[in-house]
């Protein structure tokens, strides 16, 4: 191949990659403003959890915000986050187009799987912040309020909207990224950096790890914390299995 055939290719695969790329752009713009007219639904939606875990506790609770600009642009931040939500996907696929001419069918069939397995552990991680994780936190941390008998002044949450809903997407993306763990391991097994043995031996290492990981992206309060470690802890060791599971097929591969 000559030197203008290498460059014409690489050229071409620049123009595929930029096109792929405004089209994820394009979906994600789109979404982003149909998302934003139903702004107020995904607000209710989001805050349920808080509602729901104060509803009975016999006291007037409201969201307030503090800024005139407060409530548009946490709309606009709900906005982009369920958009990009629900394009993550699509962004996917594009990803898939594009790296998938180059690759032989053993080695489709071998990626395909991450792809779909990806969006499906962010969103268990999501469902597991949003239903349990979520009304936890909010009855542990309503637990330090105060009528003020002891105190002589009541303490009484009144929780800032933007603060509120900052935390849950914080959550949601920190126990989605999070849930990456077996995908990320069963990649770094197919290409021969880790292997089963290796996760074993390693096991109280990475729980230190887990642990020192769940509190750097929950705040310091120990429901979050340990609501993260734990299935990020199961996780690991599913991902031992899924590790051993391409080791001994890679072996049947190579003595077949």
């Amino acid at each position: 191949m000559s030197q203008n055939d290498k460059e014409d290719g690489f050229v071409s695969h620049l123009a595929e990659l930029r096109k792929r790329l405004i089209h994820s752009f394009i979906f994600l713009i789109v979404f982003f403003i149909g998302c934003y007219f139903f702004a107020e639904h995904l607000y209710g939606f989001l805050v349920d959890p808080f509602a729901q875990a104060v509803k009975d506790d016999g006291t007037e609770r409201r969201l307030i915000f503090t800024a005139l600009q407060e409530t548009f642009l946490t709309y606009l931040k709900i906005s982009f986050f369920t958009a990009f939500f629900v394009t993550c996907p699509f962004i996917l696929m594009q990803i898939w187009k594009f790296i998938a001419p180059g690759l032989y069918k053993h080695e489709k069939h071998a990626i395909l799987p991450y792809l779909i397995l990806t969006p499906v552990l962010f969103f268990l991680g999501g469902m597991l912040v949003y239903y349990l994780i979520m009304p936890l936190a909010i009855k542990f941390f309503l637990s330090f309020e105060s009528t003020g008998l002891s105190t002589n002044l009541p303490i009484q949450l009144e929780a800032k909207v933007n603060e509120y809903l900052s935390l849950v997407m914080k959550l949601i993306f920190a126990f989605g990224i999070s849930f990456q763990l077996p995908v990320v391991l069963s990649l770094l097994a197919r290409i021969g950096i880790v292997d089963s043995e290796f996760l074993k031996k390693r096991r109280k290492y990475v729980v230190v790890i887990i642990f020192a990981a769940a509190a750097l992206l929950t705040p310091p309060d120990p429901i979050t914390q340990i609501g993260l470690a734990i299935p990020l802890l199961i996780l690991y060791e599913l991902s031992i299995f899924s590790v051993k599971f391409i080791e001994d097929k890679k072996f049947k591969d190579s003595n077949a």
